[in-house]
């Protein structure tokens, strides 16, 4: 699911990054009293590595969307066709919580000693994968080690020509691809419109 992947990930970042800003916008416009200790927390506040403004201006997109399709990247050739007899299965290490774990720890550590945001992007969209990918029905492979090493063996002999069959018939397929798509285009126009398409494909900033 190419544009449900990126498309519903982006989309979801999107707004937690606008709820993030009102939030903070609402903090700041709280009244403050005049105290000592008010000095203190303001000092404090003002020295916090989270940002009040949108968090857009602080993350490089393009990670988001290479952390939404990541899981695939790794498992789909591992699974389908380097060690197919081994796994037989496109949804592996990659589809689990130690895996989106580690990268968020690591992606924490990366922003706490050098305030990059580009790990964490790409474990939000890891994350999203999960979801997308409803894999609360195959906790063997989300729970992974915790249930055993060995993954689930499957059929993936017409894995292809049954992926195309469901974008057709399928509407839990083809109706979050199409929002998915409807959600990409809407970002693209956007970008057009504010004359900021090539600043995106430098930089990955929306601002």
């Amino acid at each position: 699911m190419l544009f449900a992947h990126t498309g519903i990930t982006l989309g979801a970042g999107v707004l937690i990054a606008s709820l993030t800003a009102r939030y903070f916008a609402r903090r700041a416009a709280r009244p403050q009293k005049c105290s000592l200790a008010s000095r203190d927390s303001d000092r404090q506040e003002s020295n916090s590595p989270i940002p009040r403004e949108s968090l857009l201006n602080h993350v490089d997109l393009r990670f988001l969307f290479v952390g939404s399709l990541l899981p695939d990247i790794i498992d789909k050739p591992i699974g389908h066709f380097f060690f197919r007899e081994t796994f037989s299965n496109g949804r592996i290490f990659s589809h689990s919580l130690f895996f989106l774990v580690i990268i968020s720890l690591i992606g924490y550590y990366v922003y706490k000693r050098y305030t990059k945001t580009w790990l964490l992007a790409i474990s939000f969209g890891i994350f999203m994968h999960l979801i997308l990918d409803q894999m609360w029905f195959n906790l063997h492979t989300l729970l992974w080690p915790i249930l055993g090493f060995v993954f689930e063996k499957g059929d993936i002999t017409d894995w292809l020509p049954s992926l195309i069959l469901s974008l057709q018939t399928d509407p839990l397929v083809y109706v979050p691809e199409l929002i998915g798509l409807l959600i990409l285009v809407w970002f693209t126009v956007s970008l057009v419109h504010r004359r900021r398409f090539l600043d995106f494909l430098r930089f990955g900033r929306v601002r």
